[in-house]
């Protein structure tokens, strides 16, 4: 099922539709025609925060699908925490990818999306063509983060989110001022228009704790589980990092080669925060439009 829409806040014409993928529904847009990319979004986001992406890419002749991950906005929320491994998420994006009538696409993901298009690349090579991560640490260079004092006060709110209940009343709280927070580093700020499309996202039934449950998920994997679970990744990759980054250190930039062999470059922002796609959106697509029309040469 697809409709088509013109949103003035992205700029483009959006086919918007739902691609049933197995436990879930998985709210999408789509633009453009050509080779596929798939842009995966990160906490507290959903497709919006592509807004800035996804006009420039379908123009230079990509068809660009952004969904909105499970749990997130208009996708469907699979009950229990066990919904939201990484392995789950990764397999929804494999099955979107099939859907949309594609073998591979070229992949790029922010923050728990790229934890996902990480997952994606090692559980499922043969899906991803070409592989852009945005400020979002390899599972092994967080692992290791996560082990340093600094990193471990700017990832509290892992373990805050993993506590039963409580965080649902914390986030509902002075109108999802706890959501809001994460996004106020931005530069320039969100607009009060965007940050109403947020609201409204974070505002879907049971749309809050499906979010807080891909890190209950993701804490209740011991190091020793997700380690074992690490393959090297094939795919061409390229990492674009916020250096300004409030929630990771630049030091969670660059990947082991030993798992990242094919590892193009780490381009480092000076002056972004942790939303790069935002703060720097016009470096970030001329990097991605480089980076993927090389795959199509």
């Amino acid at each position: 099922m697809s409709t088509t829409t013109l949103l003035p806040d992205v700029g483009t014409e959006l086919r918007e539709g739902y691609a049933e993928v197995g436990d879930a529904s998985l709210h999408y847009v789509e633009a453009g025609d050509g080779p596929l990319i798939v842009l995966l979004h990160g906490f507290p986001e959903f497709w919006f925060g592509w807004r800035l992406q996804i006009a420039p890419l379908a123009a230079t002749g990509f068809r660009v699908v952004a969904p909105d991950l499970r749990g997130y906005n208009l996708s469907s929320r699979p009950d229990g925490v066990e919904a939201y491994t990484a392995d789950r998420l990764a397999a929804d994006i494999v099955g979107l990818v099939r859907e949309r009538g594609a073998e591979s696409a070229l992949l790029v993901g922010h923050d728990w999306g790229g934890t996902v298009a990480w997952t994606m690349a090692m559980n499922h090579p043969e899906v991803v063509d070409r592989l852009a991560i945005l400020n979002a640490a390899h599972p092994r260079r967080l692992q290791q983060g996560l082990h340093n004092p600094n990193q471990l006060r700017k990832s509290w709110y892992f373990f805050f989110f993993a506590i039963p209940g409580l965080p649902e009343e914390v986030v509902h709280a002075r109108n999802w001022h706890f959501f809001r927070h994460f996004l106020q580093d931005a530069r320039p700020p969100y607009t009060d228009e965007e940050i109403e499309r947020y609201v409204e996202a974070w505002s879907q039934p049971g749309a809050a704790t499906a979010m807080i449950n891909y890190y209950r998920a993701s804490v209740r994997q011991s190091p020793k589980q997700a380690e074992a679970q690490l393959r090297p990744i094939s795919a061409p990759t390229l990492v674009i990092w916020g250096q300004d980054d409030a929630y990771l250190g630049p030091d969670l930039a660059e990947p082991d080669r030993d798992d990242v062999p094919n590892l193009d470059r780490v381009e480092r922002l000076a002056d972004a925060s942790h939303w790069v796609h935002h703060d720097e959106a016009e470096r970030v697509n001329q990097l991605l439009i480089g980076f993927f029309a090389a795959a199509e040469a």
